[in-house]
């Protein structure tokens, strides 16, 4: 297992349950999050910043607050969800470094910083946490692979400053590659990419489903006593929730819920998004936080 700092223990507490399961909630999305305020008048793109702004603000005041941490941007969301008050002061902030989208070479993904992103500009931002996204092929990319370097640089330069760093990992279907083959090496992929990551020094993973309970717990073994958080993929909540038990019940650490929670809550419309997120998105943040703990059907 990769040592937790001091900084780092009192950065995952805040993280977590009182019975230690971390549960984020995600609303580090910006083209993703237009897209579902289906009463724009004029489509996603007539969506403004401050409109963005405002609903990532109420995600934050009638879901994230009733929760234990929530993961926002530093284009759209801070540093005034913060300066403003908005963000509960038992609410951690899991602030994320990743740009949006992804640029390909030779067949492969990378991701970019944020302009100006580093881990001291976290702790700036109010952060207990960051979060970087990585997309990785472990087929075509092994631990000597660029990826791994700027991983493992990353989690030295986040353990300096004392801010606790969750590596994301998204696989995808290669150019050759049919939509079948890709999902029967899918749980492979997901089972050698926390190895990898785990190898190049990360502390804390956010991984996506990996599909079934044996490739959970085999997620897990590869994890090697490393935390591992799985994500929603968009899926909807009543499968996410399912999933969520499987992996809990296998090893996992916990959930970080993006859409899953609140793809149908959102509005450019003040009025209907509290309507939304307190009687529709609420709830399930409710129900997660009880599945986290392992306690479903309980």
């Amino acid at each position: 297992m990769n040592t937790l700092t001091t900084l780092e223990k009192r950065a995952m507490s805040r993280l977590t349950t009182p019975a230690g399961a971390m549960c984020i909630v995600a609303a580090d999305q910006r083209n993703s999050m237009k897209a579902v305020m289906k009463d724009a008048p004029a489509g996603a793109s007539s969506v403004t910043t401050e409109q963005l702004a405002a609903a990532k603000a109420d995600l934050v005041t009638y879901l994230a607050n009733h929760g234990r941490a929530i993961l926002l941007d530093p284009e759209v969301a801070l540093p005034a969800i913060v300066d403003e008050g908005v963000i509960s002061a038992d609410t951690a902030l899991v602030v994320a470094l990743d740009a949006s989208g992804f640029e390909t070479v030779d067949g492969l993904r990378h991701t970019r910083f944020i302009p100006g992103m580093n881990p001291r500009r976290v702790r700036e931002l109010g952060g207990d946490a960051a979060k970087m996204l990585w997309y990785l092929r472990p087929d075509r990319q092994g631990a000597d692979a660029p990826v791994l370097q700027e991983i493992a640089d990353l989690v030295k330069a986040c353990t300096d400053e004392g801010v606790l760093l969750i590596v994301e990992i998204l696989t995808y279907r290669l150019e050759d590659e049919t939509e079948e083959e890709y999902a029967q090496r899918f749980p492979q992929l997901i089972i050698d990419s926390a190895r990898l990551c785990v190898d190049a020094g990360a502390k804390v993973l956010k991984l996506p489903y990996p599909g079934s309970a044996e490739a959970a717990a085999a997620v897990t073994e590869a994890s090697r006593g490393v935390p591992w958080a799985v994500l929603s993929a968009g899926v909807d909540h009543e499968t996410f929730i399912g999933q969520v038990a499987i992996a809990v019940e296998n090893g996992c650490a916990g959930a970080m819920a993006g859409r899953s929670l609140w793809k149908d809550s959102l509005a450019v419309s003040a009025e209907t998004r509290q309507e939304l997120l307190t009687e529709r998105a609420l709830p399930r943040l409710k129900e997660l936080l009880t599945a986290v703990d392992g306690k479903t059907g309980a």
